[in-house]
């Protein structure tokens, strides 16, 4: 088991009797990218370390942020991972919260497959994944809309999440520079009325800003 891993959850602040389990099953994760990443095209690298910390850790970080909106919903939360792709933030973020329901939206055949099987693998009862593009899974369908795909929040991104996240609920995209966040929050300023930018720390990660935006979808839209 890998001592960046172990030592990484615990920098997160992770309970012990969690980290131990959620270390098992997220080295499990990482084996199961390196396996289908050539053939499904997952993530942009193979290295094991790097696995760890720039998507693995990277996922968790806002472990504490999200529960915080969790407590601010009803007790029975939906997370929706959107453009999960190879499963990021979504399958650690699911093995974290086993309490609570992960749905996985991802339009590729193959990688719905490959989500499918880590979701078995890994044991987590609590995912199930949905093969959609965004524009069509159902509006309202989650308390916790979670974002971390590559792309700006520019207007017709940020319309799909908000119409998938249900009123009162949060949409939580992951982002990197907080000068580009202000940048691309003046683009849709008619759209997001307030927000918040949380800073991240993701253990061993030196080189990188990384931010969570929240937005709270205001109740009757």
């Amino acid at each position: 088991m890998s001592d960046k891993l172990t030592d990484g959850l615990l920098k997160l602040d992770f309970p012990h009797e969690t980290t131990a389990v959620l270390s098992r099953q997220m080295e499990a994760y990482v084996k199961e990218l390196q396996l289908f990443n050539s053939a499904y095209n997952l993530v942009n690298t193979d290295d094991h370390d790097e696995l760890i910390v720039r998507h693995v850790l990277d996922s968790l970080a806002p472990w504490k942020l999200l529960k915080s909106l969790v407590m601010k919903t009803d007790a029975d939360v939906s997370f929706g991972d959107i453009g999960s792709g190879g499963g990021l933030p979504g399958i650690p973020l699911a093995a974290a919260f086993p309490a609570y329901k992960f749905t996985l939206v991802e339009r590729m055949d193959k990688r719905c497959a490959f989500l499918e099987n880590c979701a078995a693998v890994l044991g987590l009862q609590n995912v199930s994944v949905l093969k959609s593009e965004a524009e069509q899974v159902q509006a309202g369908s989650f308390d916790i809309t979670v974002f971390r795909a590559f792309r700006p929040l520019d207007r017709k991104m940020t319309n799909t999440l908000l119409s998938l996240t249900a009123s009162g609920g949060y949409l939580a995209a992951y982002k990197a520079k907080r000068s580009s966040i202000a940048e691309e929050m003046k683009g849709i300023a008619d759209i997001v009325h307030d927000y918040k930018v949380e800073e991240l720390t993701v253990p061993f990660l030196t080189d990188t800003e990384r931010n969570l935006v929240i937005i709270r979808k205001e109740t009757g839209l």
